[in-house]
């Protein structure tokens, strides 16, 4: 049996996939549950989209009391990677499922919006609009998620709707908290 110790070490510097996988089955039969060992795994650069979503579906399986942690690290290991691409849609994924765990959560609305590219429109505006729309209706701090709201309106030609946001971010009264 692979101690915490020699899980963290395969973590980081293997690049040989079933010596990860062999590591990470360890690691979830041993039931540890820390974020942090896992997230050496998820910013391993040997492993591609499929591996990543492998491993980060089976912890958020195995662990649901980390899951929200889990599909954050995960949108933010496919923004970075993956946003040289532009290729915003995994992340974007990720931060709907973070959010459907803990809807009261700010972060991946907001992170959401952070993937946004406006040349291109990916991921689609409208799509960022309504997942925005769900936090309007969840987190406390509202200010933020108008504020947005605001920005991606305004961004597509909606212009009476971006007015809209603007003056409901204004009675919201919040300091922002970004």
């Amino acid at each position: 049996m692979l101690s915490k110790t020699e899980i963290r070490h395969i973590f980081n510097t293997s690049k040989n996939f079933n010596e990860l996988f062999d590591a990470f089955d360890a690691a979830v039969h041993q039931r540890i549950d820390d974020v942090e060992l896992y997230r050496i795994l998820f910013w391993n650069d040997s492993l591609g989209q499929d591996e990543l979503v492998l491993f980060g579906e089976k912890l958020a399986r195995e662990f649901r009391h980390i899951a929200y942690d889990v599909y954050m690290w995960l949108a933010n290991v496919f923004e970075v990677i993956f946003g040289k691409k532009d290729n915003y849609e995994m992340a974007f994924t990720y931060y709907q499922k973070a959010a459907a765990i803990k809807p009261d959560e700010v972060d991946p609305y907001l992170d959401a919006c952070d993937c946004y590219n406006p040349d291109l429109d990916l991921p689609p505006a409208k799509n960022l609009i309504e997942f925005l729309k769900i936090g309007y209706e969840f987190v406390p701090n509202r200010k933020n998620i108008c504020l947005r709201l605001a920005v991606l309106h305004q961004t597509i030609g909606e212009n009476d709707l971006a007015e809209y946001y603007r003056v409901r971010a204004d009675e919201a009264g919040e300091s922002p908290v970004r």
